[in-house]
Parts: C-alpha cells; structure tokens; sequence
C-alpha cells in the first residue's frame, strides 16, 4: 500500500534523511588507504547512536538468508555491487571504490542513502563509473513530479546509463520508505516513458541506480549477503531519498 505522507511525517523524514546524510558526510572524510571497514561501520553507528536514532540495517533480516546484516552500513567494495559487510579484516586500498549504504531510523520513520567514495587516487576508468552512476541518480530524480510515472524515471536512469556504455544492475530497485524501511511502490532502473505507477504530491521513495563497468548479470557471494558481478567488473551505486512534491522533487537525504 502506497501511502502519502502528511507535514509531520514528512518532518520525521527529514530528520532521518538529515541524519543518513550525515553519516555520508563524515564516510567522506574518513575513507582513505589502509582504514579497515569495521572502523568505518563503528564510526557511522556512533553518530547514528549519537544523533538519538538507530541504525536501520543492523540485524535487518531477508527471508532465504540465515543471519541477519550484521552491520549499521554496507561496505561494497570494487566488484561489489551491495550489501557488503564490514569487517576488520579488510582494509581499503588506494585506488579502490568503495560504496557506503546507510538506513537511520528516529521518531518512527526512515532515511536511507548511498554514495559510492574513491579511496585515494583512483583511475580515470574508475572515476568515469562514478560520474556515471551519479549522473543516472540525478536523471531520474529529474524526472520525479506529480504527473510523472515510475516508468519515466527507470527509462532515464536506463537510457543515460547504458548510452554511457556500461551495465545496469537490473535485479535491484529502488522502493518506497516511511515508517518502514522498504515499502511500496518499487522503483527500477529500467522502464518504459508514461508507464506505471503516476506519482502524487506526498509519496516518498528511493531512487538508487547501481551501475557497473561490464557485463550486466551479478551473484550472490556464500555469505548470503554480498552481491557481486560476475565478470568481475566494478561497480558504483548512489542512491537519495525523496520527497514528491507540489512540483517536483525534494531531497531528503542532502549529502551533497
């Protein structure tokens, strides 16, 4: 069920969103060659904590996975596509890309984000999946307004992605969210123009195109958790929370 959020749940939102942002933030200043991912996922559940919230993916469980996430944030590095776990025992390295997925919830309500960071000097094939994947953030948020479709923003995440060159995870989505963390209605990266669900003023949503240098299909690792793509290609992910509007879109999660 597809619900429209009234001022005060909206001003919940805001609140997580702001929150999630935050922790972005400071991944920013804290990624660098040769921190551990724990460290990271410590630090980020410290400022959740800290901010009278509680980390929305810890112990998050998904049916057909024995142990639920472990961490307050994913940790993908690389080839990973999503849901990686933090770990003491890896370490980032300089040249590698990392992306950071963070849920916060407070008063009952949810922000969730992701950004996907360089570490260190990366090189300009790497940088370029980054531009990419947060140019294909952005075409489709440009699309979000009352009037609009789901259909037209997958069709301009798809159609600017793939124009690029590079492959679109197609077996992940973005999702509605509000008082839970994933709810109706789930938003592709991928559609037709005037297709689906037509959004009104008050719907909040993610929208989160996850892009990879290669081929498309990905895999599960035996972790249950971490998805990967199979040729072994890298692979970028950025994601907001937004706001339907009077006459567009508002970002409820401003790490920007």
């Amino acid at each position: 069920m597809i619900t429209l959020k009234k001022p005060d749940e909206i001003n919940r939102m805001r609140k997580a969103g702001r929150i999630v942002a935050d922790v972005l933030i400071l991944m920013g200043d804290l990624i660098k060659p040769g921190i551990d991912t724990l460290s990271l996922d410590e630090a980020a559940e410290d400022l959740i904590l800290r901010a009278g919230a509680k980390a929305a993916f810890k112990g998050y469980r998904v049916a057909g996975i024995r142990h639920p996430f472990p961490g307050a944030i994913c940790v993908s590095i690389n080839e990973e596509v999503v849901h990686g776990s933090p770990s003491r025992e890896r370490f980032l390295r300089e040249g590698d890309i990392v992306s950071v997925d963070v849920g916060a919830v407070i008063d009952g309500y949810y922000g969730d984000a992701a950004r996907t960071f360089p570490v260190g000097g990366i090189s300009p094939e790497r940088q370029f999946l980054l531009d990419v994947t947060y140019k294909a953030l952005h075409a489709g948020i440009d699309q979000v307004a009352p009037g609009s479709t789901i259909g037209d923003i997958g069709h301009a995440i798809e159609t600017w992605t793939l124009g690029q060159g590079c492959g679109l995870v197609r077996d992940y989505a973005g999702h509605g969210i509000g008082r839970r963390l994933h709810e109706a209605p789930q938003v592709p990266n991928h559609g037709r123009p005037n297709n689906g669900l037509t959004l009104k003023s008050g719907m909040t949503f993610c929208i989160e195109p996850m892009v990879m240098s290669g081929a498309e299909p990905v895999k599960s690792l035996s972790d249950g958790w971490t998805v990967v793509t199979e040729d072994g290609s890298d692979a970028a992910h950025f994601e907001h929370a937004l706001l339907v509007t009077g006459d567009g879109a508002e970002i409820l999660t401003p790490w920007e």
